[in-house]
């Protein structure tokens, strides 16, 4: 009787295991999805850097949602609608001396959601006069097939 109750817990028991052990596994193919959230999230932050650096602040706010309710926070202040960001980006930023060169590295890219990815990294801008630099954490929501930027919090290092 020890015997054959040996032989069918063992066997149900490696059944549920592999049971739960497949349930943690991804579904196939979400790895790829995974790796095209991630290559189109970058492909806008690189564009947002390339209209910088060339000058283009519009450009550069192609990578946030045009809506009222985008959020940009840094040094304490939070400011809300793409508008508005556009304008405060415009006010402080109001030369190509000022601008500098960004460059953006670290970048570390997460889909959260199906439309949803967050990205982490740095910033620096290189100007004449010095050479700010920072911490950035994006979240970004899939609009149609177009990955947009809806809060984008940016902190300034200690120069």
């Amino acid at each position: 009787m020890n015997c054959i109750c040996h032989r069918i817990v063992v066997p149900a028991s490696l059944s549920l295991m592999a049971f739960a052990v497949s349930a943690c596994v991804p579904a196939p193919g979400s790895a790829i999805k995974d790796e095209q959230v991630i290559t189109a999230v970058r492909t806008v932050i690189e564009a947002q850097q390339s209209a910088w650096n060339r000058g283009d602040i519009e450009g550069f706010m192609e990578g946030y949602e045009r809506a009222e309710t985008t959020t940009f926070v840094s040094g304490g202040e939070l400011t809300r609608g793409w508008q508005t960001v556009l304008d405060r980006y415009k006010q402080r930023y109001n030369s190509r001396e000022q601008m500098g060169m960004l460059a953006f590295s670290e970048l570390d890219i997460k889909p959260v959601a199906p439309v949803l990815a967050l990205a982490d990294g740095r910033w620096q801008l290189t100007r004449a006069n010095d050479a700010p630099h920072g911490r950035f954490t994006l979240l970004f929501r899939r609009v149609n097939n177009d990955w947009r930027i809806i809060h984008d919090t940016t902190t300034s290092a200690t120069p």
